[in-house]
């Protein structure tokens, strides 16, 4: 028996299940597809692939649907992927490119992937960890108070107050301030957060750098690092959940649990595509959450430049066009990359 032909047959029964949800006949399958064979031999090549695991019968039905199994196997047999046309890519970047604020960003990401997929679209906010320090502002608030606001190469901006033993507000205060400004960030800029808190702890002490102010930057930057967002979330299309009752039989109500425990997204996305362009898919009884084991996730992760920050993706049925889902996700992470590393 070819295997080549059996994947065929495969690929052809888990395209019509996605498109009309419903189980595939041997019939349905040689009218819709050039195979290029009998029907005793589709027939045979479905009673092989049923062997196997890859389809089921539901039922009593005389049609065949994929299995977690068979959705697997036809992922990993995918070589090609449908490209985006010009028209998407370019609403893709003029929809990312409207926004300026790194929340707005976010925010039209996951609509507007959850609108090109119609399915669940999550977008992990960049991690501190992770990121660059792109620059440190000292902003005198009062004669012993201190902000200091640390902007990430993500364009993530933490803000913290810091008590402070020199009046900063004075002229002389001010010089003062001025330089230890150029002094920390000749050592932290372009570092990522946790080089840049060695670099800090290193500063010679005889240049007198080394100084209560530096030592509040320094808490604050540590304090930053400890309370980063990276465990914040941001999702939208919950309700595409709801368009396909038949996906979910049973209850909607444990994958609407599960997408209301952030740690838990963040875990079905951290732990799939671990660098920028990857493109990871688990599949049904694949997802470590029992909640989620009727649907599928789909996600990559997006960065600044070669820096992998955070993870975007779609989750959604394991009725799922997957070709189009991934090349819709891989699109979206790149020109989310793209602000990320420009903005």
């Amino acid at each position: 028996m070819s295997t080549e032909r059996r994947m065929a047959v495969l690929s052809a029964i888990v395209e019509d299940y996605v498109h009309t949800s419903e189980p595939v006949g041997s019939r349905a399958l040689l009218e819709r597809h050039q195979l290029g064979v009998s029907a005793a031999t589709v027939r045979n090549d479905m009673a092989a692939l049923e062997d196997e695991g890859l389809i089921v019968a539901p039922h009593t039905s005389a049609g065949r649907i994929p299995t977690d199994a068979g959705y697997r196997t036809f992922v990993d047999q995918l070589s090609t992927l449908k490209p985006m046309s010009r028209a998407e890519r370019s609403a893709i970047a003029q929809f990312l490119e409207g926004a300026d604020a790194l929340d707005e960003v976010l925010d039209r990401t996951v609509r507007l992937l959850a609108t090109l997929t119609r399915q669940v679209a999550v977008v992990q906010y960049p991690s501190l960890t992770r990121s660059t320090v792109r620059h440190v502002e000292l902003v005198p608030m009062s004669s012993s108070r201190l902000m200091v606001v640390v902007i990430t190469g993500s364009g993530r901006v933490e803000q913290r107050v810091i008590t402070t033993e020199t009046d900063y507000t004075t002229p002389a205060g001010a010089d003062e301030l001025a330089t230890a400004r150029t002094q920390i960030n000749a050592v932290v800029t372009e570092r990522r957060l946790g080089e840049a808190v060695t670099a800090l702890r290193t500063l010679d002490d005889d240049e007198r750098t080394r100084s209560s102010l530096t030592d509040g930057v320094l808490a604050a930057i540590e304090e930053a690092a400890r309370e980063e967002s990276a465990s914040r979330v941001t999702l939208a299309g919950t309700a595409n959940l709801a368009r396909t009752p038949s996906d979910f039989p049973l209850t909607l109500e444990p994958v609407l649990d599960a997408l209301e425990q952030h740690v838990v997204l963040l875990r079905l996305l951290g732990t799939q595509a671990e660098q920028t362009g990857e493109v990871a898919v688990r599949i049904g009884s694949e997802n470590p959450v029992s909640g989620l084991q009727t649907t599928s996730v789909v996600s990559t992760g997006y960065g600044a430049g070669d820096e992998l920050v955070g993870h975007v993706g779609v989750l959604g049925p394991t009725r799922m066009n997957y070709p189009a889902t991934i090349s819709q996700v891989r699109a979206v992470a790149t020109y989310l990359s793209r602000i990320i590393t420009t903005g």
